[in-house]
C-alpha cells in the first residue's frame, strides 16, 4: 500500500502473532491501519511482521500479564507511530481442562492473570497514553464459555465470564471518548484451541448450524467492524460469533 492508502489509524494487538490475533492483525491492516502485536514467542512475533509488511507492523516480545511489558509495548507503539487508536486484549491462556472443583487455585490465578489483569492493564495504559484524550476502541476477545457453563474448561469460561463484565465496566468509565466491546468466539480452529476438535473436526463441526468450526479471519471481520465507524453508537456490548451454536440451546 502507499501512504496515501494508510487510515492513519494504530492498533495494539496482545497475542497477535498467530490464531485469532494475527487474523485482527491481518483484517485491520488490509483496512489501512498500522498495528503493533505483542506475544512471548520472538520469532512467532518477527515471522508475522515480516507476512504483515514491516513498514505496517512493529512486535514487542513479553507476558501480557507483565506489567512491565504492558508498559513498554504502548511506549513501544506510541514511539513507532504517534498514537495508539485500537486496543486489542486477546492474549490468553488455558493451562487446565475440566470442573473448577478440584481446580488448582495457582492455577486459577494464573488463567486470571492472563485473561482478565492483564487486559485491564493494557486498557489502562493506552487510555492514559493516548484515549483519555484522543478516544478510540477497545476490543477484548471473550468467549462463549463466558456466556454459557462449559465444564471441559470451566476455569477458562469463568475468566470470560469476567472479562465480558469487564468489557461493561470500562465501556462505562471510558465513554464517551472510548467504545468497549467484547468478541465471544465458540472454538476457532487455532493452535490454541486444537485440543477441542484434533482429530475430530467433522464431529465438532456437526453441531454448529453454519456446519463449520471458526477460523481466525471470522474474528478478524468482527474486530474490524468494532473498531470502525460502522459501530460508533455500539459500547459495552458482547458480539457473539459462533456459527449459531448456541442456537441448539432451546428445548426441544
Amino acid at each position: 500500500m502507499t501512504a496515501m492508502e494508510l487510515s492513519g489509524k494504530v492498533a495494539l494487538i496482545t497475542g497477535g502473532s498467530r490464531g485469532i490475533g494475527y487474523g485482527v492483525a491481518e483484517a485491520l491492516v488490509a483496512r489501512g491501519d498500522r498495528v503493533a502485536i505483542t506475544g512471548r514467542n520472538e520469532d512467532s512475533l518477527k515471522e508475522a511482521v515480516e507476512q504483515l509488511g514491516s513498514d505496517r507492523a512493529i512486535y514487542i516480545a513479553g507476558k501480557a500479564h507483565d506489567e512491565a511489558h504492558q508498559a513498554i509495548a504502548v511506549e513501544r507503539t506510541m514511539e513507532a507511530f504517534g498514537r495508539v487508536d485500537f486496543l486489542v486484549n486477546n492474549a490468553g491462556t488455558n493451562p487446565v481442562f475440566g470442573p473448577v472443583a478440584d481446580l488448582d487455585l495457582g492455577v486459577a490465578r494464573k488463567v486470571f492473570e492472563t485473561n482478565v489483569i492483564s487486559a485491564l492493564g493494557f486498557a489502562q495504559k493506552t487510555w492514559h497514553a493516548w484515549q483519555k484524550e484522543n478516544g478510540g476502541a477497545i476490543v477484548n476477545v471473550a468467549s462463549v464459555a463466558g456466556i454459557a457453563p462449559s465444564p471441559f474448561i470451566a476455569a477458562y469460561g469463568v475468566s470470560k465470564a469476567a472479562l465480558i463484565n469487564l468489557t461493561q465496566q470500562l465501556a462505562h468509565e471510558f465513554a464517551p471518548k472510548v467504545r468497549v466491546n467484547a468478541i465471544a468466539p465458540a472454538v476457532v480452529k487455532t493452535k490454541f484451541a486444537q485440543a477441542l476438535y484434533e482429530g475430530r473436526e467433522e464431529e465438532a463441526a456437526a453441531s454448529y448450524p453454519l456446519a463449520r468450526l471458526g477460523v481466525p479471519s471470522d474474528i478478524g471481520g468482527a474486530a474490524a467492524f468494532l473498531t470502525s465507524e460502522q459501530s460508533d453508537w455500539v459500547t459495552g456490548q458482547t458480539l457473539v460469533v459462533d456459527g449459531g451454536i448456541f442456537l441448539n440451546a432451546g428445548v426441544g
